[in-house]
């Protein structure tokens, strides 16, 4: 028996391929599906099912192409009613694989149709249990989401069937068994997520705070539902899009994949309206860009920061990318449902620079930089943490104006005043700095290092640490 999880941790997420005597399975795969069917392939294993936890919103599942690509079926657990073919498996209902066999457990609470899958052995022993986002490392799955989609739901009346699904049909499980869950740190899928991806079950019992023996639903419910904030804005849309379905990955490549001449992308961004995506690193973007590009570098949480900081998942992007990663870009984008993309600059910005094209900056200077400026005046520093890592400890006066919610902070800001803005290590700092550039705010200063930086000088007035909430 193989089991092997396919972590990816720009999503914070993990797939799973489990194989037997031949066959295997694959729990909640990515968009891109070639390395499952190139691993089964290399191991001489049919892929027998595509088992769904439950209709994801944080990325898009590639279901539907796996199962094209292998014939195999798709499952997912009771009350599921997808636009699709699909096995809506009962509770209790299993699936042999090889000599292995894959239990249905419905665990309803972050969704309704959430289900997870015990694995038991050749002796029918219970070794392992794929969670989902019912039970993660360390928290459980957020119970707002499915109020996004499902009329008449709450996420008071979720957290209740959460409580239900975790003591009835998880807890009561051996100590023994290892939790795989969908998600580790760094997901919004839940508050308190370890960077740990697998635990035993018995040790959850005893430090997961949603596990506790004597807890009360009531106690729970409130537990669970406190510090949660919205949701990025496309998780509902990318949990409609894994619901009804969505274009090949393999056309959204093909789409993709067009290189354009400085000229010729000048012309699709004056002519489609498309947002000029950067992907570069920070401290590049800041030397040089194409006027109006927004940066999200790919060597950070980009997927879920394209998701927070772009509307609308239909949008048409144009990349500026490092060369040789505009195939691995469009990929990324596409695992959250931005399809859209329909051309890249080629040979990158150097190119755009060497054709004399028009070029912008953002000036970017070092927190000991910072502390110079500020023993000789007041300044505005804006700290666009989350609200949480803020109240932990910040530059005392520093204005908090979370990423998150960049859209508020418009409302804030004085376009005539200048700002210095960071982040914890300076990847948000950017975002937060190019979305307001393209909107006419020239005066902001970037923090390279973030607050990293600025609490190493010691030379910053810091507010007492206060340990971290599970506010998200």
């Amino acid at each position: 028996m193989i089991v092997e999880q396919i972590y990816t941790g720009c999503l914070a997420q993990g797939a799973y391929y489990i194989e037997s005597n031949g066959e295997a399975v694959v729990i909640d795969p990515l968009r891109e599906v070639e390395p499952y069917i190139k691993k089964a392939d290399r191991n001489g294993a049919k892929i027998k099912y595509v088992l769904e936890t439950h209709f994801h919103a944080d990325f898009v599942s590639g279901h539907l192409d796996l199962s094209k690509k292998t014939g195999a079926p798709i499952v997912y657990g009771p009350t599921a009613n997808p636009s699709f073919d699909a096995h809506i498996a009962k509770d209790g209902e299993e699936f042999k694989v090889g000599n292995v066999t894959l239990k249905v457990l419905h665990t309803p609470g972050h969704t309704m149709e959430s289900t997870c899958y015990l694995l038991k052995d050749e002796n029918g022993k219970d070794v392992a249990l794929f969670s989902g986002d019912t039970l993660f490392i360390g928290d459980v799955g957020r119970p707002d989401l499915a109020q996004k989609v499902v009329a008449d739901l709450t996420q008071d009346k979720l957290a209740g069937y959460l409580f239900d699904s975790l003591r009835n049909k998880i807890m009561p499980l051996a100590d023994d068994i290892i939790v795989y869950p969908a998600h580790g740190a760094g997901s919004a899928c839940g508050k308190n997520m370890s960077k740990e991806t697998t635990d035993t079950l018995g040790h959850q019992k005893e430090t997961n705070y949603a596990l506790r023996a004597n807890m009360t639903k009531e106690e729970f419910i409130k537990e669970v539902t406190t510090g949660l904030v919205a949701p990025p804005a496309y998780f509902p849309l990318n949990v409609m899009l894994n619901i009804q379905g969505y274009e090949s990955i393999d056309k959204v490549l093909e789409r993709g994949q067009h290189d354009l001449s400085p000229a010729a992308f000048e012309t699709a961004a004056n002519e489609t309206g498309a947002l000029i995506l950067d992907t570069r690193d920070p401290q590049t973007f800041t030397k040089g860009f194409v006027p109006n590009s927004i940066n999200i570098g790919i060597d950070g949480s980009f997927a879920p920061w394209v998701g927070a900081m772009i509307p609308d998942i239909k949008q048409e992007i144009l990349l500026v990318t490092e060369e040789g990663r505009e195939e691995e870009v469009i990929t990324r984008l596409a695992r959250v449902g931005y399809d859209y993309t329909i051309g890249y600059l080629k040979g990158g910005f150097e190119a755009w620079k060497n054709a004399g094209k028009e070029v912008d900056q953002i000036k970017s200077i070092s927190a000991n930089d910072l502390a110079e400026i500020m023993e000789k005046e007041k300044v505005n520093v804006v700290d666009v943490r989350k609200k949480s890592e803020y109240q932990s400890e910040h530059i005392l006066d520093a204005e908090n104006e979370p990423l998150d919610f960049i859209n508020d902070s418009m409302a804030h800001l004085d376009k005539n005043k200048t700002y210095y803005v960071h982040c914890a290590g300076g990847y948000r700092s950017m975002i937060f700095n190019s979305i307001l550039r393209a909107r006419g705010y020239d005066k902001l200063i970037d923090i390279k290092g973030g607050f990293k930086d600025i609490k190493e000088t010691a030379k910053f007035k810091i507010t007492d640490y206060v340990c971290p909430s599970t506010l998200l």
